[in-house]
C-alpha cells in the first residue's frame, strides 16, 4: 500500500477517534452537570421544606453556607447566596414536572439567569430549551434575555405554514426573527446596503450567531447567471437542519412590496441551477432598515416561494412607535409554544 494511502487511511482513522474522545467528554461533562443540578435541587428543596416545618429564618442559611464551606473547603457553590439561588431554584420550577427534568440538562449559571431575570413560565420555558438545543454560553443567554429574544421570534413573518411541508416547517420556524440585533456593526448614520453587507461579513460570526445558530456561511455577492445576465445575492447560507440555501437580501431602507418578487427570481435560480438533489428547496430571508408589517402580511399572501421579513437595529432600544405592535400576553404565549415545540422536535 503506497505511503500515501496508509497516511491518508491514519487520518481518517485519528479523526475517528478524535470524534469518539469528543463525544465522551461531552456525555461526561452532561452528566457531571445533571448531577450538580440534581444536588442544588435536592438542597433546594431540604431547605424549603425544613424552613416552613421548623419555622427556620434566614439565619438558619447563613449558619448552613458557614458549616458547609468548613465541610467542603476549596469547593464553590456553597455562599449564602447560592443557597438561596437552590431554594428559589426548587420553588420555581416544582409544579411543572416536564421543565424540572429540561433544567437538569443545562448549567447551573443558565438556570440562575433564567429563573431570575424571567418571570413568566412559558418564557423561562422558551429559554431553557434553546440553551438546551443550541448550547449557548451564559453570557449570550444573558444578552438574548435583555433584547427579548422571545419576542422576535414570536412576531416573525414568513409563508413558511402555506408552502412548506409539515415535517420542514418547526425548523423553517426557528430560522427567522422578526427583527435582527446588529449593535455589533459600526456604522454611521447614512450608509449604503453594500456597506452593510461588508460590516456583517467582517464579524460573519456574530452575524451567524444572531441569524440563529444552525446556519454555515456560503458566499457574500454570489452570482448566477440567467441567459449570459449576471444576478449577485447578498449573502448566500446554509441552514444544517432544514439542509436548504438561505438567500439573504439586505435593504438599508424600509421593506417594498417588489423586494419579495426580487427574492422569488432568486430562490428560483438556486433551485434550478445550484441546490443538489438531496437538498430541500431553497428559503430567502429579506432584512429591511424597518417594515410595514400589513404590507408584509399582504405582499407574502401571493408569494409562491417560502420568505421570510426581518428587520433590523442597530441599537438595542426598541422605537416607542414599534411597541403597539408587541403581541398581547396570552398571543405571545401561544406563539411561544409553538417555538417550544419546535425545539424540542428537533431534540
Amino acid at each position: 500500500m503506497a505511503k500515501q494511502e496508509i497516511n491518508k487511511a491514519y487520518q481518517s482513522f485519528l479523526a475517528e477517534i478524535k470524534q469518539k474522545v469528543h463525544k465522551s467528554q461531552y456525555q461526561a461533562m452532561r452528566q457531571v452537570n445533571s448531577a450538580l443540578i440534581s444536588l442544588y435541587w435536592e438542597i433546594g428543596q431540604d431547605i424549603a421544606e425544613k424552613q416552613q416545618r421548623y419555622k427556620w429564618g434566614k439565619s438558619v442559611v447563613e449558619k448552613l453556607a458557614g458549616d458547609l464551606q468548613n465541610e467542603f473547603p476549596g469547593m464553590q457553590g456553597w455562599s449564602v447566596a447560592n443557597l438561596w439561588r437552590m431554594r428559589k431554584f426548587y420553588l420555581t420550577y416544582q409544579e411543572d414536572a416536564k421543565l424540572a427534568r429540561l433544567v437538569r440538562e443545562i448549567g447551573w449559571g443558565h438556570n440562575v439567569a433564567i429563573f431570575e431575570k424571567v418571570k413568566q413560565e412559558i418564557i423561562r420555558h422558551f429559554y431553557v430549551a434553546m440553551c438546551r438545543h443550541y448550547g449557548w454560553t451564559r453570557d449570550l443567554l444573558v444578552h438574548h434575555i435583555d433584547t427579548e429574544l422571545h419576542k422576535k421570534y414570536a412576531m416573525n413573518q414568513t409563508n413558511f405554514k402555506t408552502l412548506l411541508p409539515e415535517e420542514k416547517q418547526k425548523s423553517a420556524l426557528l430560522s427567522v426573527k422578526d427583527e435582527y440585533q446588529f449593535d455589533f456593526l459600526e456604522l454611521g448614520e447614512d450608509y449604503k446596503e453594500r456597506e452593510l453587507e461588508l460590516a456583517l461579513v467582517k464579524n460573519i460570526r456574530r452575524f451567524l450567531i444572531e441569524m440563529g445558530g444552525d446556519f454555515t456561511f456560503i458566499a457574500n455577492q454570489y452570482r448566477v447567471e440567467v441567459n449570459e445576465e449576471e444576478f449577485f445575492i447578498d449573502i448566500l447560507l446554509y441552514h444544517r437542519k432544514l439542509k436548504s440555501l438561505v438567500a439573504i437580501e439586505l435593504k438599508a431602507g424600509r421593506f417594498r412590496p417588489e423586494y419579495a418578487g426580487k427574492m422569488q427570481f432568486y430562490l428560483s435560480v438556486l433551485d434550478d441551477k445550484v441546490k443538489h438533489e438531496d437538498e430541500n428547496p431553497s428559503i430567502g430571508i429579506i432584512i429591511c432598515r424597518t417594515k410595514d408589517r400589513m404590507l408584509v402580511e399582504y405582499t407574502l399572501r401571493t408569494v409562491k416561494s417560502p420568505i421570510g421579513v426581518a428587520s433590523y437595529e442597530v441599537t438595542k432600544s426598541l422605537p416607542k412607535d414599534m411597541k403597539k405592535y408587541l403581541p398581547s400576553p396570552k398571543e405571545l404565549e401561544e406563539r411561544l409554544l409553538h417555538f417550544i415545540e419546535a425545539i424540542q422536535a428537533e431534540g
